[in-house]
């Protein structure tokens, strides 16, 4: 990595030969409009801004933190703050304090219809600020799937429909990005309910001109609080038409271990969320598959360039 004085003497250089011009936004190549930032992080040259979408089942503060919430919390901030743009989504569970987090309807985004296993199911999205940083996080929400007592407990009048809770949301935030005209590069889905999202977005969505050309990430939580799916997994996916040989990594199985596995499988990297994990599953499975991983660089301002670059290097 060159040092700044080396960085910024290129820079200078390529300005001065008419290569580049400056702009608000950085320094800007005057032949293909490459944007470069000249940060703070290694004092170095740093990447190109890229869009990433982040998804997962739990954020703190809105729910009680864990090391999926916080991770999911901190990571978004710290790639943004190193100058890539970024998107927030997770379930907006009926444990959630509407009022104390100052959620709001967003109206232009809301009234979709997701078909999931045959039933019409109408999409709510809410959004809030995550108090003294600079990112938003939009919630996807229900009448049905979402407004009960608890994150993943089952409830006598619904039976186990966690399966199409989990579909829903993350279909309802393919559907979000797609209103919203935000195009991301990286998609990064963590923990098990967001697990069946690679899949979705590998075959349903591959030709979809928003989202379609995204690389996809996985971080694995083996240590996670999980729900319960069900058999009934294997019909919501045929529904969709992803049967036989699409869902092999599952093994005939639909446990989170099965789920992480699909995710994996059906993803073009693995981040690594903690620094114990020897003897993850999903680490192994991830090596077996060959799958370019990032092990967990932490969650400080300066760890920010190991994930960027990360998410680059699939992109190449």
């Amino acid at each position: 990595m060159p040092t700044q004085e080396e960085s910024v003497g290129v820079v200078c250089a390529l300005y001065i030969a008419g290569s580049f011009s400056l702009s608000d936004k950085g320094i800007v190549c005057n032949h293909c409009f490459f944007r470069i930032f000249v940060g703070e992080s290694n004092g170095a040259i740093l990447m190109e801004q890229k869009k990433i979408l982040y998804i997962a089942q739990e954020i703190t503060p809105y729910l009680d933190e864990t090391p999926l919430g916080a991770f999911a919390r901190f990571l978004p901030q710290i790639v943004q703050e190193g100058g890539d743009d970024v998107r927030v989504f997770m379930p907006k569970f009926g444990t959630i304090n509407e009022r104390r987090h100052q959620l709001h309807e967003v109206i232009r985004l809301s009234g979709i219809n997701i078909i999931v296993n045959d039933t019409d199911c109408q999409l709510i999205i809410k959004v809030a600020s995550v108090p003294q940083t600079r990112i938003q996080v939009y919630f996807i929400d229900n009448k049905e799937f979402f407004q009960r007592k608890s994150q993943f407990g089952i409830e006598e009048k619904y039976g186990n429909d966690t399966v199409e809770r989990s579909v829903f949301f993350f279909r309802g935030v393919f559907e979000a990005i797609k209103k919203l005209r935000w195009i991301p590069d990286v998609v990064h889905c963590m923990g098990w309910f967001s697990a069946l999202a690679p899949i979705y977005l590998q075959t349903l969505y591959k030709d979809d001109p928003d989202i379609g050309k995204a690389k996809v990430v996985y971080s694995p939580f083996d240590t996670e609080v999980t729900g319960e799916f069900s058999d009934k997994l294997f019909e919501v996916l045929a529904f969709d038409n992803l049967k036989d040989d699409l869902v092999a990594p599952l093994q005939g199985a639909f446990d989170p271990d099965a789920l992480r596995r699909m995710a994996i499988a059906y993803s073009d990297g693995v981040v690594m969320p903690a620094e114990e994990i020897a003897e993850w599953h999903s680490l192994a499975y991830a090596q077996q598959l060959g799958k370019p991983i990032l092990a967990y660089p932490g969650l400080l301002k300066e760890n920010a360039g190991a994930y960027r670059e990360f998410y680059n290097s699939l992109l190449q």
